[in-house]
């Protein structure tokens, strides 16, 4: 079954915009690893949180990523900018009424 984690990552002040970059760069090593969508969002009512919403083939798959080598330096490089602030959830998906219709 499909694995989602949702979550919202806090910056240090003035940090955010570097932190979604770090995000947004192309990382086409996810799509083999098993990610099916990797979403990175902004609310302005929270300008120091980054949000991010991720499927995943499984919750291994998403396990196995964090290993990957380009994985491992965009999380080396964003820690020194984050607050440690973090919250969200993982769950399975059951289905969805848009999709495998």
């Amino acid at each position: 079954m499909t694995f989602a984690n949702v979550g919202s990552l806090g910056t240090k002040p003035g940090q955010r915009d570097a932190v979604v970059a770090i995000l947004l760069r192309p990382k086409p090593e996810l799509r083999d690893a098993g990610c099916l969508l990797f979403e990175v969002g902004i609310n302005e009512e929270s300008p120091d949180t980054v949000f991010v919403c991720e499927l995943w083939e499984s919750a291994e798959a998403h396990q196995g990523s964090l290993q990957l080598e380009g994985a491992r330096a965009a999380i080396a490089e964003a820690m020194p900018l984050l607050s440690g602030e973090m919250g969200g959830t993982r769950f399975t998906v059951l289905g969805s009424p848009i999709r495998d219709a």
